[in-house]
């Protein structure tokens, strides 16, 4: 049996809080261990509860708003993995909760489905963002970057990194083993002068390295 993954949903709607924990905790391996209306609260509860594995963080709300939560949240717990709440799409809101340590950002009209994919790759050590921000990641396009420098199959899993695949997912879906997919990505990294999967899908969207 899988570990279960501990979760903290932190969010001032009491509607919306509410909901988002019953549909965690229909999900398969998590479990709701707290629950907060605003950032101070959550703080105090990181000390009681430093098994805590993934905060639902959302960015509005009384006091401490999110993104300064989060960065206190990982300076009492670097190994927390945050993911962003919010209504709607705003360059601001993403970027600054991307810079304060944000592994995801989902919009809250999110599906089960999709909620239950963020949680699974994130917790995989991957990055999860809603559809909706990819206007964000393509909006300011730089020169398209030389493709020669990438081999066919680096664009293919590149191009599987952007559309929110584990690394056994690619492996998988290209015939390759999971080693292989996380050797191609190293080299991404490295030819990109990238240092996360965040960063790097960012950097395919806005040199056109791949189609979306």
């Amino acid at each position: 049996m899988k570990n279960e993954t501990k979760i903290i949903v932190v969010d001032d709607h009491e509607i919306f809080r509410k909901g988002l924990i019953t549909t965690i905790n229909r999900l398969k391996n998590t479990k709701i261990i707290a629950e907060s209306s605003n950032g101070e609260d959550l703080l105090d509860l990181l000390d009681k509860h430093t098994d805590a594995d993934m905060v639902f963080m959302d960015i509005e709300m009384p006091g401490i708003n999110g993104i300064e939560t989060t960065k206190k949240a990982l300076d009492k717990n670097p190994k927390l993995k945050i993911i962003a709440l919010s209504m709607f799409v705003d360059d601001n809101y993403v970027q600054n909760m991307i810079d304060a340590g944000a592994k995801g950002y989902l919009i809250k009209n999110i599906t089960k489905e999709g909620l239950e994919k963020a949680i699974t790759l994130i917790s995989q050590g991957q990055n999860y963002f809603s559809e909706e921000l990819w206007t964000f990641f393509t909006k300011k396009m730089s020169p398209k970057e030389d493709k020669e420098q990438f081999t066919k199959r680096e664009i293919e899993v590149l191009a599987l990194i952007c559309e929110g695949m584990s690394n056994e997912e690619i492996g998988e879906e290209l015939f390759i083993s999971e080693r292989t997919v996380i050797g191609h990505k190293s080299k991404l990294l490295a030819k990109t002068g990238c240092k996360n999967s965040v960063q790097l899908v960012s950097h395919a969207l806005k040199n056109k390295l791949v189609d979306k």
